[in-house]
């Protein structure tokens, strides 16, 4: 079952300057996307409550196909119900895999093709000291 919005991705040119102006608004960076160099490709900043804005460094064109818009993320309470419960009513949903940041995904597109991540927190999940 859908229990709210996890989180809106968006594809940014600046990182630095992406992440300076979300804190202007006043939200909180939560954690760091790291390559196995140490290279931050992206952020987690705190939205308040359990919302989150995740940004991504690359170039946002449309002729490239990445526009700055990435996904629409929505917090599931159980991540293999949900994805069965879904499968049931004939919509097409990947297998649930572990992210790389501790948490629970699966994906789905609507009918125009916009992609949705199903995101179910653990534990472990690097957002969970941020969840109220």
């Amino acid at each position: 079952m859908i229990t709210g919005i996890a989180h809106s991705c968006y594809i940014v040119k600046d990182l630095a300057s992406s992440i300076d102006f979300y804190q202007k608004l006043g939200l909180t960076p939560a954690f760091d996307f790291l390559h196995e160099s140490g290279e931050r490709f992206g952020v987690y900043l705190h939205a308040g409550g359990r919302n989150f804005i995740e940004l991504f460094i690359d170039e946002p064109t449309e002729i490239t196909g990445k526009p700055s818009y990435s996904h629409l993320c929505l917090e599931v309470d159980d991540i293999h119900t949900t994805v069965a419960d879904l499968r049931a009513k004939g919509i097409e949903v990947s297998d649930p895999t572990m992210g790389c940041d501790n948490s629970w995904q699966a994906w789905v597109a609507d009918p125009d093709g916009n992609r949705i991540e199903l995101h179910h927190y653990t534990p472990e999940s690097w957002q969970t000291p941020w969840l109220r």
